[in-house]
Order: structure tokens, then C-alpha cells, then sequence
């Protein structure tokens, strides 16, 4: 390869920065087909965290493990996606997009089969904590790789969908393991094949991937030119005329970089810290609904496995339109509309079910989790996608990465906490609690989020 060092070509990073500018201001998508992709992505993410929840009673029957056990065993995928967030986001920008949204399906490939055979709990814990690791990474690579592959607009309707696949995933989920049950098999066959099972969509992702090019922003970024070019030439029928033909080295920007660059524009520190308060007010507010699922079922006279699964299934389903819809609106309300209404939903929704629970009136808590996940499906649309869409396309894995961070820590620290003050102070005191993450999501949308719909970064 014929590589020309920054003196033989100057000025550097001029030529790079206007490279990049022409790419995002005129380049065109090829269709949705990429965006949709790298959010299949989420699907293979839903399956394994809520899959775990629906076997863990046949994990428990078999191997008798204790609470904290247990409670790894459901939380380990959590935890090695907070590593895998950071990981990932920092790898995507340091040796592409491509090689890590491939590298990280094949790890779930492997992983997924794996956990399917452990022989105890102990293994199915280490397992299922590597399995995080590519779940998270993936994640913040797909977002990056929307951001620079898809013309403004359409790229955050799909970032926006995330939770809409989250919820076809978790419906996809259910729908397979009532099947099980239906058909009476075995307890240690149901939760052995159903954790084996995201191999298969994984698996699916990474044949459909396999063709799908570097995106051309980070090949200049990197002074990979001829690269950039024929990629260009491939995607959008543009030479890139601008851009030397000979390669040159540029030298890789670091996290603190990142951080340091938020600050110089108040409109990217600004819509970065709403994305960070939003992801984890989102994160805080899902990963604590499951305990108000148990005073759903009792409500309405749920008292089997298979009756549970059902009832949640319905209540996803809901989920799904709501997170189908929300994304459609954006181009109308912006991402502050979507972000004040969502949060401002589920608050009301919470203090009416606390109040239900303070008087006694219980049959009102089924409409209020309902309006709460409707709510929440719009809370939780932008928030990956505000941080990556406004940070500079050097810096963008690692924004990702960051962003995805905020969503994985209050999940994985709930399973473990919340379930303690839920008997400590009781239903109705903790749903007030609860309230507090709506409440910080909602004010951080109305003072601290500028209107970034359609916002170029670069």
C-alpha cells in the first residue's frame, strides 16, 4: 500500500474534516435496508435478556441455586454488556465499524450455543456475563454505523426503533416459550433450547452483514482514501473527488479527546448529558416494572406460567405499537417532544398507580402500567440516538458506547437493589421512588435538551 505521511499531504486534517462535511451534507442512503440491520441487532439482545427471566424457574427446579446466584445468573448479561458498551464504542473507532459489528455477531454465535450446555450455575453465569460483552458492544456499533450510513432524518426515525424491535423480540421471546409449554416438554429441555435459540437470528445478522462495507466517514477519518472512495463509489456513486488518492496516516484521537471536544460546542454538551440523564432514567424506570408484573397478574387472576407469559405478551405487544409510532412522530414534535411526552406519561402513570395502591383501588394499576409502557417506549426512543447522532464522527463509537452505558447500569444494579426496597418500603412508597426517574427525564427534556432534529455534526 502506498501511504503518504501528514507532511507529504497538507494539510491534514483540513483535507479530512472537509472530506467528511461533503459525506454528511450530501451523501444518500440506499434505502433502510442497513438501518434495519444493525437494529436486527436489538432483536438477538431482547431474546437473551428477557428469555433468561421466563427460564430461571426451570433453572432454579434443576440446580437449586441460591438468591445471589440466581440473581447473576439473570443480571450477568447485564453487566458484561456495561463493559462491552464502553469496549465496543471505544474498538468501533479505533479499528472500524465493520470488523466489530462482524466480530461481535460471531461471538453471540458462539456464546448463545454455549450457555445452552453449561452444567451448572456457576458456568451459566460466567457464560452469560461473556455474553454481554458482544451484546453491548454491538449495540453502540449499530448506532454508529446508522449515524454515518443514512441521510439526516431518516437516520433517527430508525435510531428511534430500537425500542420498537426491543419489544417484537421480547413478543418473539414469549410467543416461542408458550409454545414449550404448551407442548408439555421437558423443564430442562425448555430453558436449554431457549437460550440456545438466539444463535439462530445471531447467526442470520451475521450472514446479511457479512457484504455491508466500512462506512466511508470513518474510512477518511482514518486517511484510508482509495478505501473511502471506492466505498463512496459503491454507496453513493461519488468518486470523492476531493481526496488525494494515496492513503495517509492519521493519528487516532483518545476518549479524553472525546470529552474534551463535548465542552467546545454547547449545543452537542447539552443534547450529550440530556442523552446520558435520559438513557438512565429510561433504564431505571424499565428494569423496575418487573415487579409490579406479579400485582398485574394477581389483578386480573393470573396464576400459571403460561397465564403469565400470555398477559405479558399482550402488554408488549401494546409495547410495540407504541414504539412504532413514537419514531413516526419525531419528524413533527422533535426529539424534545418525544422525550417531554414520553417521560411526562409514565410520571403521571406512576403517581396514579401509586395512588391506586395508597387507596386501595387496584384495578386501576392495569391501565396504568399500560399508559407507563406506552410512555416509556417514547422516553426511551432518542436516547441513544441524540448522544451518537451529535458527536463528531471521530468520536462516535465512543459516544455510543458511553450513551449505552448509562442504559446497562441502572439495569443491572435494579435486579439487585430495588427488589429489597420493594419490601422494604412497601408497593405504593416504591412507585413512588420510581417516580424519581421520569421526573429527571422530563426536566432534563424541557431545560437542558436544545431541539436537534436534523442536527450535522462534523
Amino acid at each position: 500500500m502506498s501511504v503518504a505521511t501528514a507532511t507529504d499531504i497538507p494539510p491534514q486534517r483540513t483535507t479530512i474534516d472537509n472530506a467528511v462535511r461533503y459525506l454528511v451534507q450530501n451523501y444518500s442512503p440506499k434505502g433502510n435496508r442497513v438501518g434495519w440491520l444493525m437494529m436486527a441487532s436489538i432483536l438477538v439482545e431482547a431474546w437473551d435478556l428477557y428469555s433468561i427471566a421466563f427460564v430461571l424457574i426451570f433453572i432454579k427446579e434443576q440446580f437449586n441455586p441460591g438468591p445471589l446466584e440466581l440473581g447473576l445468573a439473570a443480571a450477568g448479561t447485564q453487566g458484561g454488556a456495561l463493559i462491552g458498551a464502553l469496549l465496543g464504542g471505544w474498538l468501533s473507532d479505533k479499528i472500524g465499524r465493520r470488523w466489530m459489528f462482524l466480530g461481535t455477531m460471531t461471538m453471540f454465535v458462539v456464546l448463545a450455543l454455549a450457555q445452552a450446555f453449561v452444567p451448572n450455575v456457576a458456568w451459566l453465569i460466567v457464560v452469560r456475563f461473556l455474553l454481554g460483552l458482544p451484546l453491548g458492544s454491538d449495540i453502540s456499533t449499530g448506532y454508529t454505523y446508522i449515524m454515518e450510513s443514512m441521510a439526516k432524518g431518516q437516520r433517527e426515525v430508525m435510531g428511534n426503533r430500537w425500542q420498537f424491535m426491543f419489544a417484537v423480540g421480547e413478543v418473539l421471546t414469549l410467543g416461542v416459550i408458550a409454545l414449550f409449554l404448551i407442548a408439555e416438554i421437558n423443564h430442562e429441555t425448555v430453558w436449554r433450547v431457549t437460550l440456545g435459540l438466539g444463535a439462530v437470528p445471531a447467526l442470520i445478522i451475521l450472514f446479511l452483514r457479512h457484504d455491508v462495507p466500512e462506512t466511508a466517514v470513518w474510512l477518511v477519518q482514518h486517511g484510508r482514501f482509495r478505501e473511502a472512495k471506492e466505498v463512496a463509489r459503491q454507496m453513493y456513486n461519488d468518486e470523492l473527488a476531493m481526496l488525494p488518492n494515496q492513503d495517509m496516516v492519521v493519528e487516532k484521537p483518545s476518549t479524553w479527546d472525546f470529552l474534551s471536544d463535548l465542552r467546545k460546542d454547547p449545543i452537542r454538551w447539552r443534547a450529550t448529558i440530556y442523552g446520558w440523564i435520559a438513557c438512565f432514567a429510561q433504564g431505571a424506570e424499565f428494569a423496575t416494572f418487573g415487579f409490579y408484573l406479579p400485582v398485574l397478574f394477581t389483578m386480573v387472576g393470573v396464576s400459571t406460567t403460561l397465564g403469565n407469559n400470555l398477559v405479558t405478551m399482550a402488554l408488549f405487544c401494546l409495547a410495540a405499537v407504541s414504539g412504532w409510532v413514537g419514531p413516526l412522530l419525531t419528524p413533527k414534535i422533535g426529539h424534545r417532544g418525544i422525550g417531554i411526552a414520553g417521560f411526562a406519561i409514565v410520571l403521571v402513570s406512576l403517581i396514579v398507580a401509586a395512588g391506586a395502591l395508597y387507596t386501595g383501588h387496584t384495578m386501576i394499576l392495569p391501565f396504568a402500567a399500560a399508559a407507563m409502557l406506552w410512555g416509556h417506549y417514547w422516553d426511551a426512543s432518542n436516547c441513544m440516538t441524540i448522544p451518537t447522532m451529535v458527536a463528531r464522527p471521530r468520536y462516535r463509537g465512543t459516544a455510543s458506547g458511553f450513551a449505552y452505558m448509562f442504559v446497562k447500569l441502572p439495569s443491572f444494579l435494579a435486579i439487585f437493589l430495588f427488589p429489597a426496597l420493594f419490601t422494604a418500603i412497601g408497593q405504593a412508597n416504591a412507585t413512588l421512588f420510581v417516580a424519581i426517574f421520569p421526573l429527571a427525564g422530563l426536566l432534563a427534556a424541557i431545560f437542558i435538551l436544545p431541539e436537534v432534529y436534523g442536527y450535522e455534526a462534523d
